[in-house]
């Protein structure tokens, strides 16, 4: 370990102060929220700095060793300290200032210290978008990917990568018949019928989804890694859109259409998506266009989105089925996005792509 916490009883007034640069006392550490960090533990540190109420947000590897595992087998913890050094100043988003930015490779022990984002309103999967907020997010995605788009970031993984293939079908491989039993409510008849032949396929998909243009993806592009301006800050706001992207552990190139499909299938309520998603495809799509993007057709946006939306099954199935969930809201969680995507499929007819 380095000379820095790892856990959230390590935090002292001492080092915290040491990384802000200014004077802390009353120093409290808490967890962020119920149900938030499924990988990582996330806490907020309120504390006294200059005679007034402060706060920030840290982040620690995961508890629980199931979730920790998962972490270390992609390098999530290693890919959110590289993102933070590398590549957070090339995006025209807004994510949280960094004071302490840490990374052990050989143990995967890390702490992030990061702004806590005051004037905003954090997403709630479990509820659900409104189409507002589902609006916002779409063109915000899209500007990130247009900057980034075919453009060359060194070091930054592909999402086509042999441990990411490996471990999808060893995670789906176990989750599925966890889903089955626990959450067998939720599971379309089509899905139930075919959908456990998806681990023969994982390779094909990322194959696809990693031709054609790549840019630069969150790649865990769901609402509660979303925070929305109060509309008393958004001229406030360093980027061009009124949106705040966290948790970039799973940063990587891919399809941009990757982002698109996780946040559509997943974040949104079914009935909502079945009435509005084509359009905030073409929202998605319009926007890229008018970043700059050329050569680029609707069709491959829409071909991409569906050949994502099934890849990304995947992680519904992980995450319902193998992961440590925490607590009521941890379940909830797992239940939404589960459900979410397995109707989307359906709704798309992607299941045909296993044929």
């Amino acid at each position: 370990m380095g000379s820095y916490p790892v856990t959230p009883e390590a935090v002292t007034a001492q080092w915290l102060a040491e990384r802000l640069g200014r004077e802390v006392t009353d120093l409290v550490v808490t967890p962020f929220g119920e149900g938030s960090g499924i990988i990582g533990q996330v806490t907020r540190a309120r504390f006294t700095s200059r005679g007034a109420a402060d706060s920030v947000i840290i982040k620690f590897p995961s508890a629980a060793p199931e979730n920790r595992g998962v972490a270390m087998h992609y390098n999530m913890y290693g890919r959110e300290v590289d993102f933070y050094r590398d590549y957070a100043s090339a995006i025209p988003v807004r994510v949280p200032k960094a004071w302490a930015v840490e990374f052990e490779p050989a143990s995967h022990d890390f702490v992030l210290v990061l702004e806590d984002l005051q004037g905003f309103r954090l997403g709630d999967q479990v509820e659900g978008a409104s189409l507002a907020d589902a609006r916002v997010a779409v063109a915000a995605i899209a500007q990130m990917h247009a900057a980034t788009w075919r453009v060359d970031l060194p070091g930054l993984r592909s999402h086509n990568h042999p441990s990411q293939v490996d471990g999808m079908i060893a995670g789906f491989e176990l989750g599925w018949p966890v889903v089955l039993d626990k959450f067998a409510a939720l599971v379309p008849a089509v899905a139930a019928d075919i959908g456990g032949a998806l681990p023969k396929h994982v390779a094909r998909l990322l194959r696809e989804m990693s031709s054609g243009p790549q840019s630069l993806v969150h790649a865990d592009m769901r609402l509660d890694n979303m925070f929305f301006a109060l509309e008393t800050e958004a001229s406030n706001l360093d980027a061009a859109t009124p949106i705040a992207l966290i948790d970039w552990q799973s940063v990587c190139s891919s399809c941009g259409e990757q982002d698109l499909a996780y946040f559509l299938t997943q974040s949104l309520p079914p009935e909502m998506l079945r009435a509005e998603g084509a359009g905030l495809i073409e929202l998605y799509y319009a926007t890229l266009c008018a970043a700059g993007v050329s050569n680029y057709s609707l069709a491959d946006c829409q071909q991409r989105y569906r050949t994502s939306a099934l890849y990304l099954m995947c992680y519904a199935v992980v995450i319902s089925g193998t992961l440590d969930l925490g607590n009521e809201r941890g379940q909830a969680l797992g239940a939404a996005l589960l459900g979410r995507s397995l109707t989307a499929l359906a709704d798309l007819n992607a299941f045909e792509l296993l044929g």
